[in-house]
C-alpha cells in the first residue's frame, strides 16, 4: 500500500476523524504483519466502520497481490516452458554437479534424472493448482456477478419453479397417504436405536447437508482468504452488519450471517417449538430422514414403500443451491435472511453456511467461534484467515464460560433412570459395542450421584445430603467418584458418534406417560412392566392429544427431558488437562438441590487454537482496560510471544470540555465516602450517598443513571431511603425508575424513562428528569446507549468488587498465583480481583457519550478511586479529564458550573 493521505487509501463514507485514520492505519499494519492486536476505541467514535473499512480494505489489496503473483508465475512458467523444451537433457547434465552437493541429506545416490523429474513434477502441480484456483476464481465472480444483473428474472423463475415442486409434491403425499393408512411401528422406533458401533477409530465419514455426488464446479472450492466478525449478540451483528450496508464496500462485499436454528428457522412446524434444543431436535431429524429416504431410493428402489418419512420442504439442494448464491450478492442481516427465505421458501439456516468458503465476510456470534466443536459443525476453518472479536471487554470470561459445565443431583439420576430404560426396551437390538459403552456411562453416573452423597434409583428430592462445598482436582475427583478407570476420551467419542443424548432425548419424548418414567423415582419392575404394555398397546389404538397444560409447558420441557446434554457437557469437561480446571461439589441439604460444577481454569488453552491457526487476531472492545489481563491470562498463555501483540488505543472524538469525570471523597455533611463491606450499610453512609444524589439531581439536567454494586444493596439502601424520605425527596426533583428484575421489562422501563425526560425537557414543571437506579454488571451496564438527556450524569456508588469468599474465585485467584509472574510485587490473584472491579465500573460508566456532540459528568462516589493504581485502570480518555476532590463543595461547584455552560452555549 502507497503511503500518501490515509483518508485516500480507505474508503469511506464520508471524511474520517483523525482517530479513526490512525485506528485504519493500525488495523491494516497488524493484518499485513500477523499480528493479534488488541484495540481499543471508545463508543461513539465510529469503531464498525472502521473496522469494516480497515480491514476490508487490507482484504482486497491482499487478494490484488495474490493476483499479481499468480499471474507472475504462470507467465515465467509460460515462459520457461516455450525457451527451454529442447534443452532438458544438457540442463540436466550442467545440474548433475550441484544435485550431487544438494543430495547430502540422503539423496546422494539418487540419479539426476530422477531429481530432475521430482523437481519439473512440483512446479508442474504448482502452476496447475494455480490455474484451477484462478479459473474457478473467474467462474465464481462471473457467475456471481450475473446473479446481480439477474436477480429479478432468476427470482421470478425460482417462485415458479418452486410451486410446480410443491404442487407435485403435495400430489405425491396425498397417493401415499391415500395408498397407506397403517404406519410401522418398527419404522417409527428404528430412529431411536443408536446405530452400530464397530470401532472406537475416527469414522471417514462425514454427514453433509447435500449428496457428495451433487458437487457445484462455480463455488465447491477452498475457502478463500476471509473476515471471521464475531461479537456477543444477535443486536450487536446486526448492528454492524447494517454499518457493513452504509459502508463503501456494501454493494460489493459478499457477507455471510451465521445464526443458530432458533434463530433462523422458517419452518413454522419447528420454529414453533420454540425451544432452542426441540428445534435443534427435530431440524436434525427431518434431514436424516431426507438422507434415509434418498439412500433407500437409491439402493432399493422398486421396494415396496410405507408411509414417507416428515421431511423438511424448505431444503431442497436447488433451493439451498440458490439462496446461496443471493446470499453472496447481497449483504442482508438475519431479518432480512428470514424474511427473503419465506419468500422463496428455503432454510437460510443451511444456505448460509453454504455460503462460507466463497464469502469474504462471515458474522457470527462468539460462541459459533470460540467453541470447537460448534466451529467444526458450522464448517468454519481458520487456517490462514482474519478474526475480529469484538466487544471483547469479558472475552476470558466467556471463554471460561463456554468451557464450564454444571449438573444437578436431580439431573443426574434422572439421566441414569431414562437410560436404564433406554437400555431396558432397546436391549436385544443393540450390539454388544453399544451395550458395553451404554453400561460405561450408567457406571460413570453412579459415581457421579455418589460423590453427591446419593444413590440412584431412589428420588433425590427425598435423599437427604450433608451439606457443604468442596473443591477437587480433576484427577482427585475421578478417583473420589471412583470412575478413574473408565477412559472418558473413549466416552466422548462414543457420545458424539453414536449421538446417544439425542436418542434418548427422542425417546423420553416419545414414551413420556406410557410406561417411561422421566423421573428417577424406581417403581417395582413387575408392576412398571405391566403398566408400560398396556399403556403402550393403548398408544398403538389412540394417541390422545396432549392437555394443554403440556403444550404450554413446551419451553420447560428440555431441561426435564434430556439431562444428558448436561451430563454429557460434564464428562467433555473432565477431559480437560487436570492444572487447568477444577470440581466444585457443592452439597445442599437434598440430593436433588446438590451439583457438581467444572470451573474452567485456563481459558487460553482454548483459545491457543484459534491465535496459532489464523494469520491475524483483532480484539477490540470500548472500554479494553486494564489490558494486562488480556496479554497474561489469554495471549502470552496461549503462545503468542510478545513481538506478535500489537496494541492501540485512541481517545474520544468529543472535545475534552465536554466531560466532567469526578472522583468523590466526601458527601455534603463531611461524611468520608468509603463502601467498604464494613461501612456501607451503616444509616449514616446511606443518608449520605442519598444527600450527594439530591444535590446532583438539583443541577443535572435530563436524565441521571445511578449503579450500584450489587441487587442486594440497591435493594438495602433503597429500603432505607424509603423509610427516612429520601426516596421521596428524589422523586419531587426528578421521576425514579429501577432496574426491573425480568429481562423482558428492560425495554418497557427505557421506553417509559426516555419519554419522561422528553416530556420534561419540553414541558418544564416541578421535575427536572428522571433518575434510574441500575445494578453493576446487570441488565443495564452493558449494550444500552444512555446518550445526550438519557445519560446527563452517571453516579457510581462505591466499587463492586466480586465476591472474594466464592470458591471458584478464590481458586481462581490460586491458579494465577501459582502460574503467573508476579508484578511490582502484586500477586496475581489480587490483581484478577481489582481488574474484574475496574472492567465492571468501565462498562458502566461508558454507558454515557456516545456521539461527538455529546456530554456528560460522571461521578465516582469512593475515596478509593483516587488511589493512583486504581486510576491508571480507567479508560485514558476519561482518566486524562478526572479531578479528585476531598470535599464536596467544590466538587458540587464544578458540576454546577458545567452544566449552566452547556445550557449558555446551546441557547446562542
Amino acid at each position: 500500500m502507497e503511503n500518501g493521505d490515509p483518508g485516500a487509501r480507505f474508503p469511506f463514507p464520508f471524511k474520517p476523524y483523525p482517530i479513526q485514520e490512525r485506528f485504519m492505519e493500525a488495523l491494516y499494519a497488524a493484518l499485513e504483519q500477523r499480528k493479534v492486536g488488541i484495540f481499543e476505541s471508545p463508543t461513539g467514535t465510529g469503531k464498525s466502520l472502521s473496522l469494516i473499512c480497515g480491514a476490508l480494505t487490507w482484504l482486497r489489496d491482499f487478494e490484488e497481490k495474490k493476483r499479481e503473483e499468480a499471474a507472475r508465475l504462470l507467465q515465467c512458467s509460460e515462459r520457461d516452458r516455450k525457451e527451454g523444451g529442447g534443452e532438458n537433457e544438457s540442463n540436466g547434465v550442467q545440474k548433475s554437479g550441484q544435485e550431487e552437493e544438494r543430495g547430502s541429506s540422503g539423496a546422494v545416490n539418487e540419479p539426476d534424472w530422477v531429481s530432475d523429474f521430482v523437481q519439473k513434477r512440483a512446479e508442474r502441480e504448482m502452476v496447475n493448482k494455480l490455474k484451477d484456483e484462478e479459473m474457478k476464481r473467474r467462474r465464481r465472480e462471473e457467475r456471481l456477478e450475473m446473479i446481480r444483473h439477474n436477480a429479478q428474472l432468476k427470482y421470478a423463475m425460482k417462485r415458479k419453479n418452486n410451486e410446480v415442486n410443491e404442487l407435485e409434491k403435495l400430489l405425491q403425499l396425498s397417493k401415499q397417504e391415500l395408498s397407506s393408512e397403517e404406519k410401522s411401528h418398527e419404522e417409527e422406533e428404528e430412529g431411536l436405536i443408536v446405530a452400530d458401533y464397530e470401532s472406537d477409530e475416527d469414522a471417514t465419514t462425514k454427514t453433509r447437508i447435500c449428496d457428495d455426488d451433487d458437487n457445484d464446479d462455480d463455488l465447491e472450492e477452498e475457502h478463500i482468504t476471509k473476515i471471521y466478525y464475531c461479537s456477543r449478540t444477535h443486536s450487536q451483528l446486526a448492528q454492524f452488519v447494517h454499518e457493513v450496508q452504509k459502508s463503501p464496500y456494501g454493494s460489493t462485499v459478499s457477507l455471510v450471517n451465521l445464526g443458530s436454528r432458533q434463530n433462523m428457522c422458517v419452518n413454522p412446524d419447528v420454529a414453533r417449538l420454540g425451544s432452542l434444543q426441540l428445534i435443534n431436535d427435530r431440524c436434525m431429524e427431518l434431514q436424516k430422514n431426507k438422507h434415509d429416504k434418498q439412500n433407500k431410493a437409491d439402493l432399493e428402489p422398486k421396494r415396496r414403500r410405507g408411509v414417507a418419512k416428515a421431511t423438511c420442504a424448505f431444503s431442497g439442494y436447488e433451493k439451498l443451491m440458490a439462496m446461496r448464491d443471493e446470499v453472496l450478492v447481497k449483504v442482508r442481516d438475519i431479518e432480512q435472511l428470514l424474511q427473503h427465505g419465506r419468500e422463496t421458501h428455503t432454510c437460510p439456516y443451511y444456505s448460509t453456511r453454504m455460503a462460507i468458503p466463497a464469502a469474504e465476510v462471515v458474522v457470527l456470534p462468539y460462541q459459533s467461534l470460540l467453541h470447537a466443536a460448534t466451529r467444526k459443525a458450522s464448517g468454519i476453518k481458520l487456517k490462514d484467515q482474519i478474526v475480529i472479536i469484538d466487544e471483547a471487554h469479558n472475552l476470558t470470561d466467556t471463554i471460561t464460560a463456554l468451557h464450564s459445565a454444571e449438573v444437578n443431583g436431580a439431573q443426574l439420576c434422572r439421566a441414569h433412570s431414562q437410560l436404564s430404560q433406554y437400555c431396558d426396551r432397546y436391549r436385544s437390538r443393540l450390539k454388544a459395542k453399544n451395550l458395553m459403552y451404554i453400561k460405561q456411562i450408567l457406571f460413570l453416573l453412579e459415581g457421579l450421584v455418589r460423590t453427591l452423597g446419593g444413590k440412584v434409583g431412589l428420588n433425590p428430592v427425598t435423599q437427604s445430603t450433608q451439606s457443604g462445598a468442596e473443591l477437587l482436582t480433576i484427577n482427585d475427583f475421578l478417583f473420589r467418584a471412583q470412575i478413574d478407570n473408565i477412559n472418558l476420551f473413549k466416552v466422548q467419542k462414543y457420545f458424539e458418534k453414536s449421538m446417544i443424548s439425542r436418542k434418548l432425548c427422542g425417546f423420553v419424548e416419545k414414551y413420556e406417560g406410557k410406561g417411561v418414567n422421566t423421573h428417577s423415582c424406581s417403581l417395582n419392575k413387575e408392576n412398571q412392566r405391566i403398566e408400560g404394555l398396556g399403556l403402550f398397546l393403548q398408544s398403538l389404538q389412540n394417541k390422545p392429544a396432549a392437555p394443554p397444560e403440556q403444550q404450554g409447558a413446551v419451553e420447560d420441557r428440555p431441561s426435564m427431558a434430556s439431562p444428558m446434554m448436561l451430563v454429557e457437557s460434564f464428562l467433555f469437561a473432565l477431559t480437560n488437562s487436570n492444572k487447568d480446571g477444577r470440581v466444585v461439589m457443592d452439597k445442599q441439604a437434598c440430593l436433588a438441590q446438590s451439583s457438581l460444577k467444572f470451573l474452567m481454569l485456563n481459558a487460553a488453552v482454548h483459545f491457543a487454537q484459534v491465535v496459532q491457526e489464523c494469520r491475524a487476531v483483532i480484539i477490540a472492545g470500548g472500554t479494553m482496560q486494564p489490558v494486562a489481563d488480556f496479554k497474561e491470562q489469554l495471549l502470552l498463555s496461549a503462545g503468542v510471544s510478545e513481538e506478535r501483540i500489537a496494541e492501540f488505543s485512541c481517545g474520544h472524538v468529543i472535545p475534552p470540555e465536554n466531560i466532567l469525570p469526578i472522583v468523590l471523597c466526601a458527601g455534603p455533611s463531611g461524611q468520608e465516602l468509603e463502601f467498604t463491606f464494613q461501612t456501607r450499610d451503616t444509616p449514616q453512609m446511606m443518608e449520605e450517598t442519598g444527600r450527594v444524589l439530591s444535590n446532583l439531581c438539583n443541577v443535572v439536567p435530563g436524565g441521571v443513571v445511578c449503579f450500584f454494586p450489587s441487587y442486594e444493596y440497591e435493594k438495602r439502601i433503597l429500603g432505607h431511603w424509603e423509610s427516612n424520605g429520601v426516596l421521596q425527596r428524589l422523586a419531587t426533583k426528578k421521576k425514579v425508575f429501577q432496574e426491573p428484575k425480568k429481562a423482558s421489562q428492560v425495554e418497557q422501563v427505557l421506553s417509559e424513562y426516555s419519554r419522561c425526560i422528553q416530556r420534561c425537557s419540553s414541558t418544564g414543571g416541578g421535575q427536572s428528569g428522571a433518575l434510574l437506579f441500575s445494578v453493576v454488571g446487570g441488565k443495564m451496564s452493558e449494550g444500552i446507549n444512555f446518550s445526550d438527556d438519557l445519560g446527563r450524569c452517571i453516579v457510581m456508588v462505591g466499587m463492586p468488587y466480586p465476591n472474594i469468599k466464592s470458591p471458584e474465585l478464590q481458586e481462581k485467584m490460586a491458579y494465577l498465583d501459582k502460574n503467573m509472574p508476579h508484578v511490582d510485587g502484586r500477586s496475581p490473584g489480587k490483581t484478577l480481583v481489582e481488574n474484574l472491579c475496574m472492567k465492571a465500573v468501565n462498562q458502566s460508566i461508558g454507558r454515557a457519550i456516545r456521539h461527538r456532540g455529546d456530554y456528560a459528568c460522571i461521578v465516582l462516589c469512593d475515596r478509593r478511586y483516587s488511589r493512583t493504581g486504581t486510576l491508571q485502570k480507567l479508560p485514558e480518555w476519561i482518566r486524562s479529564s478526572t479531578h479528585t476532590h476531598r470535599s464536596f463543595g467544590p466538587a458540587f461547584a464544578s458540576i454546577r458550573r458545567f452544566f449552566l455552560e452547556k445550557r449558555q452555549k446551546l441557547q446562542l
